[in-house]
């Protein structure tokens, strides 16, 4: 059985200050989850990247989405040829990426699970104590997007850690410019931190973003205080920028700024909403993880 090791934490330290609290992390145990997809692979190059310069570690997850005959087989502990074809297949896979120049030196365990992949990937991140998960994606767009949903989006609405998506090969990656979106209310505060963090450790200038849109506008000067008060107290180590941008709507705001500014990495806060609440609500968060061509990393409120 494979015996791949890629892991990234955060160990939690919860520092005092005069007017809130700040949770830090530190980058040590990294989740990707693959199905040996190019787009796993890009995600794989970014996570090797983060793990090699915070000495963090990866763990490599592939799940098996049986129909449920065959999964009830499974359970039963019976033979079945084909779910034998698979492992075996996903198995040899495994070895393949192990094998690979850009893992020399990491260390990369791996997991093949019999699970619905979204399901799989939260319950695993929770088991393992995962600290970051770095996923591909190619988006989903039309009927699919609104009724079906990528893998990566629920991930992302469900996630209780930061969850990177990237979209295309970066192996290079490298966030100089980091843009992230928020109405910069109270209830970001805690995840902000982990925002800072990130920016922190990859020493990464900020540009803090405020879209004004039609249904919710506010003038020039009250957005920027907004967003001045709001990062009073916070050591942002490498600058930020303060953006007011007026546009139809947040998601084509953010795109628009990221572009114009050629953004390496966008950023945004997720409520994690479900059901009928997010179906009529939707979430940026998600519509950005599927229409952005740059990576996206997402903090849960």
């Amino acid at each position: 059985m494979l015996n791949v090791k890629l892991i990234l934490t955060f160990p939690l330290f919860i520092i005092a200050t005069k007017t809130f609290l700040t949770v830090h992390f530190i980058m040590k145990k990294i989740l990707v989850p693959t199905d040996f997809s190019d787009h796993a692979e890009y995600a794989l190059k970014v996570a090797a990247k983060i793990a090699r310069e915070h000495n963090g570690e990866i763990f490599l997850l592939h799940l098996l989405d049986l129909p449920s005959q065959e999964n009830d087989a499974v359970v039963a502990g019976a033979e079945v040829p084909e779910v034998a074809f698979f492992l075996a297949k996903a198995r040899e896979l495994f070895d393949d990426i192990k094998s690979a120049d850009y893992l020399d030196g990491i260390t990369v365990d791996g997991s093949i699970l019999y699970a619905k992949a979204f399901d799989g990937i939260i319950k695993t991140a929770q088991k393992h104590e995962i600290d970051l998960i770095v996923m591909g994606s190619h988006g989903a767009s039309g009927f699919k997007e609104m009724f079906i949903g990528s893998n990566t989006e629920k991930v992302v609405r469900l996630s209780d850690i930061p969850v990177l998506v990237i979209k295309k090969d970066e192996a290079a990656f490298n966030p100089n410019n980091f843009v992230f979106a928020s109405n910069f209310t109270a209830e970001i505060k805690k995840p902000f931190a982990q925002v800072v963090d990130f920016a922190n450790s990859f020493k990464a200038k900020l540009h803090l973003l405020y879209v004004n849109t039609p249904s919710d506008f506010k003038s020039t000067h009250a957005a920027e205080k907004i967003i001045n008060d709001f990062v009073a107290g916070f050591t942002i180590e490498h600058g930020h920028t303060v953006n007011i941008y007026n546009d139809v709507n947040v998601e084509n705001g953010i795109l628009h700024l990221s572009n114009s500014i050629n953004a390496d990495l966008v950023g945004m806060c997720t409520h994690g909403r479900q059901g009928i609440a997010h179906f009529f609500n939707g979430s940026i968060s998600e519509d950005l993880v599927n229409h952005a061509v740059r990576p996206v990393v997402t903090f849960k409120i």
